[in-house]
């Protein structure tokens, strides 16, 4: 694809790398219906939607793919796993060819699972009554509803 007709969005050898992992279409058993985008176009028009960011809604005519079309498509290639198994297949092409160095990592935690975590949540300790005023600009001020000089003390906000 890096020379065909989607280049312009789909870098060199990502398609090549992309469609082995892409699952197939199911074909309705009934018949009819429209007839199937080919993958990469689809893919081409996903890969516009994730690298610019853009609502599906935004997706430019110039894919000819329907914006309902490229979502669902989206959503079957990554419940089928794609995406993970394209980062690692691109992953694995950089390595192979000297490209990653790992001298320097980060771990995003939010992946890895805690095993001794606890599984319960924690409520945090009660500590009072704000003193802190819902108005910055009128703390002083009696006349302001949101002043805590004009509010009397209420069992809920009065210290105990």
């Amino acid at each position: 694809m890096g020379r065909g007709t989607w280049s312009w969005i789909v870098p060199d050898g990502l398609w090549e790398i992309a469609e082995p992992l892409i699952p197939p279409s199911r074909v309705r058993p009934q018949g009819g219906g429209t007839q199937d985008i080919p993958d990469e176009t689809l893919f081409a028009a996903i890969t516009y939607v994730l690298v610019s960011g853009c609502a599906w809604r935004q997706l430019p005519p110039c894919f000819g793919v329907s914006k309902s079309t490229a979502h669902r498509r989206f959503l079957i290639w990554s419940r089928a796993g794609v995406w993970g198994r394209l980062h690692e297949a691109v992953l694995h092409r950089f390595d192979d060819a000297g490209l990653i160095d790992v001298t320097r990592v980060v771990l995003d935690t939010a992946h890895v699972r805690a095993k001794k975590g606890a599984n319960t949540q924690v409520r945090a300790l009660w500590t009072g009554a704000s003193r802190v005023p819902r108005c910055t600009s009128c703390r002083t001020r009696t006349d302001c509803p949101s002043s805590s000089a004009s509010r009397p003390a209420t069992p809920t906000t009065a210290k105990g």
